[in-house]
């Protein structure tokens, strides 16, 4: 497995307080892996201090560069999106205009416009609400929004922070389908931190379960999935 994301004896957390306690992650350039873990475990904490957001120790790289020590901003520009809990759409500001700042760092007007039509391939609802206000969209269409942004950035890897939280089962199953296809098509790997372990474990390659704030079990999904402590614990089986 070729390591687009390899993360080493990583530890963070906010003010003096640790949540990550000696985190090793691997991300494949071409995979999904998920991070399963329950609340509190310290999973958006691993997702932020990817990004730089937190305090954090230990090495971090992307695409064989040390990232530890670069600004968030930096870190995105290299092609690591962001997509937060809570979808962090800007409210006031229209669909069309949430996809055009996830293109920021981007210079190539006529791509940032063809990447918006296929964005709205992916996501067909966002197309016909393009002049609304973000926040009068549905809990499903933020997230699709959420997603869409992040993918403007024509990133080589994309953190997702519980994408299923809040929704319906039959807009998450959507979601999750659009998702592989993301994946299959723009070839981008993804780092997914979800509570719905079942639907995680079947996009993802790989998978690590998180338990206070420590990698207690790894390795490829279908054998994470069938491991008795995720099965009784995160698949009720």
């Amino acid at each position: 497995m070729t390591a687009l994301l390899d993360i080493r004896g990583l530890s963070a957390g906010y003010g003096r307080a640790d949540v990550l306690h000696e985190v090793d992650l691997v991300v494949a350039g071409d995979g999904v892996t998920a991070l399963l873990g329950a609340n509190g475990a310290g999973k958006s904490t691993m997702l932020r201090a990817v990004c730089g957001m937190i305090r954090r120790t230990g090495i971090v790289t992307f695409d064989g560069r040390p990232i530890s020590n670069l600004a968030t901003e930096e870190i995105a520009r290299l092609g690591i999106a962001h997509v937060p809990e809570g979808r962090g759409t800007f409210q006031r500001l229209s669909v069309i205009e949430n996809l055009q700042l996830g293109a920021m760092p981007r210079r190539d007007t006529a791509g940032i416009r063809a990447d918006v039509e296929k964005i709205y391939g992916y996501f067909p609802i966002l197309e016909r609400r393009q002049n609304q206000a973000a926040g009068l969209l549905s809990g499903g269409e933020q997230q699709m929004l959420a997603v869409g942004r992040a993918l403007m950035l024509r990133p080589r890897l994309v953190l997702l922070d519980e994408p299923s939280f809040g929704l319906a089962p039959l807009v998450v199953r959507s979601l999750f389908a659009i998702l592989a296809r993301v994946r299959r098509e723009e070839q981008v790997a993804m780092l997914i931190v979800e509570q719905n372990a079942a639907l995680a474990l079947a996009l993802a390659d790989d998978a690590y379960l998180l338990e206070t704030g420590r990698i207690v079990l790894s390795g490829p999904s279908a054998q994470v999935a069938s491991h008795e402590r995720v099965r009784s614990a995160y698949l009720g089986t």
